[in-house]
């Protein structure tokens, strides 16, 4: 333990606050810049990671998705969306396959997943009741992405100990470096 936080104890208390600052520097930045995408893409999650084989061969667990959500732009056939339901903390990527306008203006939009059998009506995707998609739970329209870059995030989720083992990693990395 004396060789990973030597220079940590060696540090006077000025030092100690600079790098604990510097720390802060990073924290804050990243937020700013996540914050930046949102106002940029006009999506609350301008970024999203693939987190099921339903969208098989378009996009495969763990791709990394970028969104924009311009609510002017029409919905289209084909598209590939990424919504919220009801009772689910989770947003789906699915594709549009079908765009109906009722009779008071609302769109209704029917979704499934490439790698589905049927739509996301007969896979009991949507919350009970719910036979489409609003415009006002879609996050986003994927515009691009990055395969499997986000496996990192599976895997920090399926076990919580590396995310830790990982941000302390971090942590202790930032703390220590004197540069």
């Amino acid at each position: 333990m004396e060789a990973i936080f030597g220079d940590l104890y060696r540090m006077d208390k000025r030092q100690l606050l600079y790098q604990i600052l510097n720390f802060g520097m990073i924290v804050s930045s990243a937020l700013m810049i996540w914050k930046g995408l949102m106002v940029v893409t006009g999506s609350e999650s301008p970024i999203v990671v693939v987190l099921s084989g339903s969208m098989e061969p378009a996009f495969y667990r763990g791709d990394l998705l970028f969104l924009t959500n311009c609510k002017e732009e029409p919905v289209m056939a084909g598209e590939i969306l990424v919504f919220k339901v009801r009772g689910r903390d989770i947003p789906i990527v699915h594709r549009v396959i079908k765009v109906h306008e009722n009779s008071t203006g609302n769109l209704n939009i029917l979704t499934k997943g490439d790698n589905n059998y049927g739509d996301d009506r007969e896979g009991q995707i949507y919350a009970r009741g719910q036979n489409y998609v609003s415009r006002d739970e879609i996050i986003g329209r994927a515009r691009g992405f990055l395969p499997y870059v986000g496996m990192v995030t599976i895997l920090m989720n399926d076990y919580p100990y590396l995310k830790y083992i990982l941000l302390g990693g971090l942590a202790v990395f930032v703390l220590i470096n004197r540069e």
